[in-house]
């Protein structure tokens, strides 16, 4: 990088901090109605708009609606959203899945930062943040996910928290204090968070605890009623200061987690596993497991399953700052240095070891209209030091650096609101390998799009975009056993860059007694990067990495009905199409979401909220080589919540009922869905103070 850029965030935050008036601000934290879903100014949005005035779908969770949706994982707290599901690798690890992409198709942000973790390497691994501590969850899909890398092709998921204060306290001391149960795991959480402050400096102070045990799952289930392995214990605490002016904030904070979980279907019988040329050989293997003596805490019987210990320390700089300088509306730094480690345990000992430092920065200036142009410009780059220790060390180290440089212009007209966004990317992936070669490459990615409110309460839109996404290290490198997915993986260093032309529509009506939404899309991705089997020995693959062209097509859409003041009902639904695009002989990709629908009530009366909600998942029977089919299933839920005072202390008293009728399900899109089926019936319930 030139001197100029590695100069600028030093000179932003001297700008930030010295530039912002001594008055306290005037903007304070405020305890609206839990139960509220307002229009919202969606915060990854570039241009920091409505949610009405985006190009593309977001989903915004926030308030009682994300207090009822939390899971102990994001993916599958997001689960339920039309065009998101989850990955689920049993309790411990789960990402979103996007319009049937995942992994690092589908980027994870906190409040506009990467989560730097080793979710992206693998299903089993977990995303290295607690959802019980989000405020509020935005996903955006398609085009609009631009703006922070052409390799999100999927969409964003950006985590918005208070560990950073951006406004001094209306109150000397404010916060919330939680506890909450569950009866499929057994399951104790506590939570708090609490903010102050004096002056013009704010501090924060959050944390969360947890201890779930192994999960039981629906009835009839062959190989039991509890999933091996399933258990999960955590612990996470951030503590956060700002300075906050009139005119911005200035601020950092440090968090600290530690999880631990187990990977419920490792299968050891494949270690020894190796190719020859494109075959594999399975020969010579026996791990006698059968009467030791093991000393972790969640065994089960004298077996016990591979377990991971997470540990997590993160650097976060956040700022922003109103009117800086003549011509620019706004300035906005983010910032986050993460030393991430884990390691994997086998019968209480270190196996394999993953390890990834890594930092990002990202810097936007809005600037003012000219000739009717608003727009952000900016620049990111990103440093990924990657090394694996061990027995499933299949990955060399390798330093990925990362750079970007981004700018996102709109334009009214009428009725009309047009935008266009562009992003250059440059990446330098240096491997630690005598035999492997660096690899350098680069992408540009543009989107164009337009909002057309053609009558009132009713709005057409519609995205266009052509984004590259550059191999990553994993797909390039790899060389080994993993047996979490049961594969052994050989990577491909002349992979080249895939690039999505991807159409999105959507059709709305958003006021009045009756509102909708329908979105359809349709993504041609040429030189799709896959995991291609060469080779299957009892379930176990041999996989190497190559490239195809691929298209995915979908619909998603939401019905809203109010038959009363009190009584508001909803449909929804979901389903995605993914096949390599060869004419006749096109394949199905893997691990593809089955479509869905659901129908739920609300109703409100008084203090007291309920709902019902059922949905149907169809099973998929458009399956790749070596996948199996999965049947569908019905899920019947039930919850109520309840806003009262405590002391005077506002409080909410929540519960739900997932899967009542305790149905066997399976998920199509876990690795391990044979050995890790859903939840069975489960009791939530929690009490949530705020004052």
């Amino acid at each position: 990088m030139s001197p100029t850029l590695h100069r600028t965030p030093l000179a932003l935050a001297i700008l930030f901090a010295f530039n912002a008036p001594l008055a306290q601000a005037q903007a304070s934290r405020v305890h609206a109605d839990p139960d509220s879903v307002p229009t919202v100014v969606i915060s990854a949005s570039a241009l920091g708009l409505l949610g009405d005035d985006m190009i593309t779908p977001v989903t915004s969770l926030s308030g009682g609606e994300l207090v009822r949706a939390r899971e102990s994982t994001l993916g599958e707290t997001l689960n339920n959203q039309p065009g998101i599901t989850s990955s689920h690798f049993g309790a411990g690890a789960s990402r979103p899945v996007i319009r049937g992409m995942d992994g690092p198709r589908v980027k994870i942000l906190s409040d506009g930062a990467e989560i730097q973790d080793a979710s992206t390497i693998s299903p089993d691994h977990a995303v290295a943040f607690e959802p019980v501590l989000a405020e509020r969850i935005e996903v955006l899909r398609g085009p609009s996910a631009l703006a922070y890398g052409g390799g999100a092709v999927g969409g964003v998921v950006n985590i918005l928290d208070r560990k950073i204060p951006t406004a001094m306290p209306a109150k000397p001391v404010e916060g919330s204090m939680e506890l909450r149960a569950n009866s499929v795991a057994r399951e104790k959480t506590g939570a708090f968070e609490l903010t102050g402050g004096a002056g013009n400096v704010a501090i924060h102070a959050e944390g969360v605890k947890r201890d779930a045990g192994e999960y039981r799952v629906g009835k009839g289930w062959p190989d039991g009623d509890r999933v091996h392995g399933s258990f999960k214990d955590s612990e996470t605490g951030s503590v956060g200061l700002s300075w906050v002016g009139e005119r911005g904030y200035l601020g950092a904070a440090y968090t600290k987690e530690r999880t631990e979980y187990g990977i419920p279907g490792h299968n050891h019988e494949f270690g020894s596993c190796h190719p020859h040329g494109d075959h594999l050989h399975c020969g010579g293997h026996g791990h006698e497991e059968e009467g030791e003596e093991h000393d972790h805490e969640h065994e089960h019987g004298d077996e016990a399953v591979p377990v991971v210990k997470l540990d997590s320390d993160r650097w976060d700089v956040r700022g922003e700052l109103r009117n800086p300088m003549a011509g620019i509306t706004k300035a906005r730094l983010r910032a986050s240095f993460t030393d991430y480690r884990h390691d994997e345990l086998e019968e209480g000992v270190v196996a394999t070891s993953f390890n990834n430092k890594a930092h990002d920065l990202r810097v936007e200036l809005e600037h003012a209209p000219v000739k009717g142009l608003r727009g952000v410009i900016g620049l990111q780059t990103t440093r990924r030091d990657f090394r694996t220790d061990g027995e499933e060390a299949y990955v060399p180290p390798s330093v990925t650096k990362k750079h970007a440089v981004f700018a996102t212009e709109e334009y009214k007209l009428g009725d009309w609101r047009f935008e266009a966004g562009a992003r250059h990317e440059w990446q330098d992936v240096a491997v630690d390998s005598a035999t492997q070669r660096d690899t350098k490459a680069h992408g540009t990615s543009v989107a164009l799009g337009a909002v057309w409110k053609f009558a009132p309460s009713y709005s057409l839109r519609a995205g266009l975009s052509r984004s590259h996404r550059l191999p990553t290290a994993e797909e390039l490198y790899a060389d080994g056993v993993h047996l979490a997915t049961a594969t052994y993986e050989i990577g491909n260093a002349d992979l080249g860059k895939e690039t999505s032309n991807n159409l999105d529509v959507t059709l709305r009506k958003f006021e009045g007694n009756t509102t909708y939404s329908l979105s359809a899309f349709h993504n041609r991705v040429a030189n799709y990067i896959y995991a291609s089997t060469l080779d299957n020995h009892e379930g176990f693959q041999l996989v190497e990495y190559a490239q195809r062209d691929a298209v995915f097509t979908g619909l998603e859409g939401e019905l809203r009905h109010k038959f009363s003041g009190s009584l508001e009902g909803t449909l929804f639904g979901d389903l995605v199409r993914a096949r390599f695009d060869e004419g006749q002989g096109a394949r199905n990709l893997p691990r593809i979401p089955a479509h869905r629908i659901g129908a739920r009530l609300n109703a409100h009366w008084q203090a007291w909220h309920g709902m019902v909600e059922l949905v149907r998942v169809g099973k998929q029977d458009r399956v790749a080589e070596f996948e199996g089919a999965t049947g569908g299933y019905k899920l019947l839920n039930l919850g109520t919540h309840y806003t009262t005072r405590i002391g005077g202390i506002p409080a909410q008293l929540y519960a739900r009922i997932n899967n009542v009728t305790d149905e066997l399900a399976f998920s199509h899109t876990s690795f391990i869905k044979s050995a890790a089926p859903l939840p069975g019936r489960n009791l939530t319930a929690g009490l949530r103070l705020i004052f």
